[in-house]
This record gives structure tokens, C-alpha cells and sequence, in this order.
């Protein structure tokens, strides 16, 4: 599995293009469907045609809601960096770039979307200029229509590409999972979800959590789903949900971090990130 982030201008189709994509619904909340906006993060995923399992991190483009965009993009290794044919390069286009060059973020995809409103590439050749000298500068472009379907299987194969060049997580390693969302199942207990950018995590282990302000905690894998199956283990880099034993939910927020029991970790500040 691969994990990838959608990045770009509110209103730009970030989320439109990932229903085209899985036929899923990335917007989880009713005021998100309501309003037409993404305000909090979205998750879908779909299986390309070489058999590759891709998840997709959908944040919102607003700028009142640029910390939950952060804690969407921080642990993935690429974005789809989404600008609209009928508007170009705009404002929070910009804001986000230079959030995905902070937080390291090297590859990806730049796609040219709403084609069908207008001819995309004047749009393109804006993006490309802006990319220009960035780590992502040298990104693949697709020009899609989620609307009508143009470009679309071209966009599954240029995932396909994207995904095969992506540097594959080290098993071995210390598990590192960033946490963006925590709630509570009745009888079940605390679950926490987030994307395992490396390690390997089995149900029954022992990890540590580490949280801004807070002694490091240890925690144990009561039972775990990956893409909404259960699973007994999984590897980086995977998206994960977690039951955790010995953990009241007010002591684990978005942004914290599970490690492997003991290790290390030099974190990026709570500030950055945002609670949902």
C-alpha cells in the first residue's frame, strides 16, 4: 500500500476527484456535504490496475483550515497537487506547496482538473512555473475532468507509475504512526487512526505514545483494520486504525505519535496540528 495527499486552492476538486477515483465518499461530515467544502480530513482508497492498493489523505483547501491540511500531508511520501483549469494557480495553491516542501514531501503528481470548464493548459503552464525550482518541480501533469471522465483512466495509470517509484518503507524499522483522528467505540475502547509511514505493528504489541507536553505512555494493540478490514498485522506504509488497551481518550489528540516501545522521536510541535 501506498499512502497519498491531496494538496491545492478550496474549491479546486480534491475531493470530487477522489470519488472519481474509489467511489468513495472522502467528506465524512454532514456539514461538509452540505456546505459543498471540506473543512476536516477525508479518507478512500482503490486497488490499480497492477494490483497496488492506494489510500488517499483528502484535506481541506480553505485557509481557516490549513492545520488540519498539515496533519494530513505530514506523514505521507506524495501528494496529487490539484489546481483548476477555470481558476489556476491561487492563493492557498501557494500556501500549500510551501507546507509540502516543509514537511519534505518529494513526489507526486500535478493535476489539472475541471479540464472540461476550460482549456487546462494555460493552467498548466501557470503550475509548472510555480513548481519551478521546488522539490516538486519535475512533478508528472494530468489534465482530468472528474465530471465527464476526460483523463481519468490516464490519471489511474500515472497513479500506477507513482506508486511503483515510491521508495518502499522500511519493515524493520522503529514503527512510527501519526495519529489524526481519536474517538471512542462503547465496549471497545479507545481507537486511534493514522498512517504508518514505517515499522511493522501486530495486534497484541506493546507501543509508547508520544504526545507534546505529556511523559511518553505505553499503550497495547487490542485489535486493529486496515481499510476497513481487520487485520492481525501490517507494515509501513499502510493506513491504520487502532484499538488500544490502557488509553482514555482524552490522553491521545491528532498529531501525537505511537512508536515503538522505547524508542526515540524528535516531534513536530503540537501547534502545528489541530485536534478533529
Amino acid at each position: 500500500m501506498q499512502v497519498i495527499a491531496t494538496a491545492g486552492h478550496v474549491d479546486h476538486g480534491k475531493s470530487t476527484l477522489v470519488r472519481a477515483l474509489t467511489g468513495m465518499e472522502p467528506d465524512r461530515w454532514a456539514e461538509e456535504r452540505r456546505r459543498g467544502m471540506t473543512i476536516d480530513l477525508g479518507f478512500a482508497w482503490t486497488t490499480l490496475a497492477s494490483g497496488a492498493v492506494v489510500a488517499f489523505v483528502d484535506v481541506p483547501g480553505h485557509e481557516r483550515f490549513v492545520s488540519n491540511m498539515l496533519a494530513g500531508v505530514g506523514p505521507v511520501p506524495a501528494v496529487l497537487m490539484v489546481v483548476a483549469a477555470d481558476e489556476g494557480w491561487m492563493p492557498q495553491s501557494a500556501e500549500h506547496l510551501d507546507a509540502v516542501e516543509a514537511l519534505g514531501v518529494r513526489d507526486g503528481l500535478l493535476v489539472i482538473s475541471r479540464s472540461d470548464l476550460m482549456e487546462p493548459e494555460l493552467a498548466r503552464e501557470e503550475a509548472l512555473e510555480q513548481l519551478a525550482g521546488t522539490a516538486l518541480g519535475r512533478l508528472p501533469t494530468v489534465c482530468v475532468s472528474a465530471v465527464t471522465g476526460a483523463g481519468m483512466a490516464r490519471l489511474r495509470a500515472a497513479l500506477d507509475e507513482l506508486v511503483a517509484r515510491l521508495p518502499a518503507a522500511d519493515a524493520l524499522a522503529d514503527v512510527r504512526l501519526w495519529v489524526d483522528r481519536a474517538f471512542t467505540i462503547r465496549g471497545a475502547g479507545t481507537v486511534v487512526t493514522g498512517t504508518l509511514t514505517q515499522g511493522r505493528v501486530r495486534v497484541g504489541d506493546e507501543l509508547e505514545l508520544a504526545a507534546a507536553g505529556a511523559s511518553a505512555r505505553r499503550v497495547t494493540v487490542r485489535g486493529m483494520q486496515s481499510l476497513g478490514e481487520p487485520t492481525e498485522e501490517a507494515v509501513g506504509v499502510s493506513r491504520l486504525a487502532l484499538n488500544l488497551r490502557g488509553l482514555p481518550r482524552e490522553s491521545v489528540a491528532r498529531g501525537d505519535v505511537l512508536l515503538t516501545a522505547g524508542a526515540s522521536l524528535v516531534a513536530l510541535p503540537r501547534t502545528t496540528w489541530v485536534e478533529g
